[in-house]
């Protein structure tokens, strides 16, 4: 494990395999870290396939440093992903990202294109269930908690990332509850759901500029988180990418997330990602 300082946040990341080889930097969603079970096993197989992997904690995510400042939390993490990429001399680089990791992958590849050679999405956010869902996931619980009793009762909606990174207390109690308030509201609205397009922060003329390798797994109809349309609309969005079936069944996401094993299924990813990489 190793830490670096960008834009005042300190984040966390590994390093997979050979210095030198093509890089990947895989990004997972939620809150999780970057070794839920299930990303740390696709990082080494693709290790082991060649390349030289980054698996990073997003800011508010792992041992990662909270940060509320920003336009909304997709683009600070895809701003943050840019710059560890640039810092550690990794670019051009595949992005492989699947939920959160997927939208902030294609958000950093639409801002910043010549550092991404390849795009890998899978489990993409979308549809007004799953992105209303994503609101209210990273944001109403929030404000609620801090109008009713300040910074000191958020710290509790926490303990994992205070756990693996102490001074993320600091951070918390640091903020105006109002201010706070007032930026979780203005991030709750990035989630609402856009008329022209299938992800937040991304327009049409974004998914234009995605002019690198592009690969969608198609998500599944019986997914109202990652909806099956979502992935079909990127799809037909992004210039020459290519869609395929994903290595699971079509209730693979309702089975992970009832047992909170979201990624355990990840490394079945690898052949293909890796058959993707070295077209």
């Amino acid at each position: 494990m190793a830490r670096i300082t960008l834009r005042g946040i300190e984040i966390e990341y590994d390093l997979l395999g050979t210095a030198g080889d093509p890089a990947v930097a895989l990004t997972v969603g939620g809150r999780f870290s970057k070794d839920i079970p299930g990303s740390p096993e696709l990082g080494r197989l693709m290790a082991d396939g060649g390349r030289r992997v980054l698996l990073w904690d997003r800011p508010n995510c792992g041992a990662s440093d909270l940060c509320f400042d920003g336009e909304n939390e997709s683009i600070l993490g895809a701003q943050i992903l840019s710059d560890l990429v640039r810092e550690l001399d990794l670019g051009p680089i595949a992005l492989v990202g699947g939920s959160a990791g997927a939208r902030l992958s294609m958000i950093a590849a639409s801002r910043h294109p010549e550092l991404v050679s390849h795009l890998v999405l899978l489990w993409i956010s979308g549809g007004p269930i799953g992105l209303l869902a994503l609101a209210s996931y990273y944001c109403v619980g929030q404000a609620i908690a801090a109008s009713k009793g300040g910074m000191e009762a958020v710290t509790a909606l926490w303990p994992q990332e205070i756990a693996r990174n102490p001074r993320n207390r600091e951070i918390l109690l640091r903020q105006n509850p109002q201010t706070f308030i007032e930026t979780m509201g203005r991030w709750a609205e990035f989630y609402v759901p856009p008329k022209d397009s299938p992800v937040p922060g991304m327009s049409p003329a974004d998914f234009a500029r995605l002019t690198m390798p592009t690969l969608v797994f198609r998500s599944s109809e019986r997914d109202l988180a990652h909806p099956r349309r979502t992935s079909e609309w990127v799809h037909s969005l992004i210039p020459g990418s290519r869609m395929i079936e994903p290595p699971w069944g079509e209730n693979e996401w309702n089975e992970r997330s009832q047992v909170g094993e979201f990624c355990l299924g990840w490394p079945k990813l690898a052949p293909r990602i890796l058959e993707f990489l070295e077209q």
